[in-house]
């Protein structure tokens, strides 16, 4: 595949996985700040919400399309789990590295400012991981497959 089409699916799978860890990552930490829980509950749930909202997104349409369950279950984790997985890592790293972020409040600014740049560093991290599984035929290559343009 030549560079600008690579780049460009790449960057499609990135913001693809980006948008359905953020939803996650936003859901559970605001569900574990506004419940008071401490850094590592709240994580947990906004990783397991990353997760669930990151495969949803790729399993969705293709549900729609009328693939079976158990297919999509395992496309949807060959597409996605290595770009999710380097996002919340690289996600949460930055939250608990940014001094205040997690203790901050949802009514701080330092709390969605911090937030939104670590899901912006974390998927400049997913990125060049994208782009490489994508050109030998793995990640999201592997979902372009099975859409129907």
């Amino acid at each position: 595949m030549p560079p600008a089409p690579l780049n460009r699916l790449a960057f499609s799978a990135t913001v693809h996985c980006l948008t359905g860890c953020a939803i996650g990552e936003v859901l559970g930490m605001v569900i574990g700040t506004a419940f008071g829980w401490g850094n590592g509950e709240t994580i947990v749930l906004a990783v397991l919400l990353a997760f669930l909202f990151g495969y949803g997104l790729t399993m969705f349409p293709l549900l729609r399309a009328g693939l079976p369950f158990a297919t999509v279950f395992k496309l949807a984790l060959a597409s996605d789990t290595a770009s999710i997985t380097i996002m919340e890592v690289v996600d949460n790293a930055m939250m608990l590295a940014i001094p205040g972020a997690m203790d901050s409040g949802l009514g701080s600014a330092l709390f969605w400012i911090s937030l939104t740049v670590s899901l912006l560093v974390a998927g400049a991290a997913a990125y060049p991981v994208n782009r490489w599984l994508i050109g030998r035929g793995m990640g999201h290559a592997v979902i372009h497959a099975h859409h129907r343009h």
